[in-house]
């Protein structure tokens, strides 16, 4: 039977794991045991996915990432170059961790900016947007743009990846007319 999926010939892929339809995995990259990767995600270069990570549908992952295990990612998520996380708070090369890995949850349309990092334990609201370079130490809000180290937040993005900007408690996004509300510094779309 065909793969439905495209591995380069120089990326190895350890079994047993779960990939997707439609899913490219490009040069040099390493997708560990017991892992599983949704439809259609685009795998860049040296790109390391340990083991039991679970990819959504539609996730791009660009060049140099390693994603460790402990780290989920829900749909249409994109990880930057080089961006970092981690799983352990308080490594030490003589000490073994592996029963403290900490959990991160990157939610559904979360932008990762290139050489950002993000520590270990924390989750990233759905449609974030963390700026190249951003040191994440804490939970992000859903629609949040975080920027600098350690992360603050600068203001609120639309789904399509353009800032919006609230008038009291409401915005209204000026390139897709998308609705958001605002309570208690949480951000919703209007109709959802």
């Amino acid at each position: 039977m065909e793969k439905e999926y495209y591995v380069h010939e120089s990326s190895y892929v350890d079994e047993p794991c779960t990939i997707g339809k439609g899913t490219k995995i490009w040069h040099f990259t390493h997708i560990m045991p017991n892992c599983k990767i949704g439809e259609n995600c685009n795998i860049g270069q040296n790109v390391v996915i340990s083991s039991g990570v679970t990819l959504g549908n539609n996730v791009k992952i660009q060049n140099n990432v390693s994603v460790y295990t402990g780290v989920y990612c829900e749909d249409d998520v994109f990880l930057g170059p080089s961006c970092v996380f981690t799983n352990v708070i308080n490594p030490r090369s003589h000490v073994s961790r592996k029963d403290e890995y900490k959990e991160t949850l990157v939610q559904r349309g979360a932008s990762i900016g290139a050489n950002a990092t993000i520590v270990c334990g924390n989750r990233i609201g759905r449609y974030a947007l963390i700026g190249a370079g951003t040191v994440v130490t804490k939970d992000v809000p859903d629609y949040a743009l975080m920027v600098g180290n350690p992360a603050r937040q600068l203001g609120w993005m639309c789904q399509c990846g353009e800032k919006i900007n609230f008038k009291e408690n409401d915005a209204v996004c000026t390139v897709c007319s998308k609705q958001y509300s605002k309570t208690d510094n949480c951000v919703r779309e209007v109709g959802r």
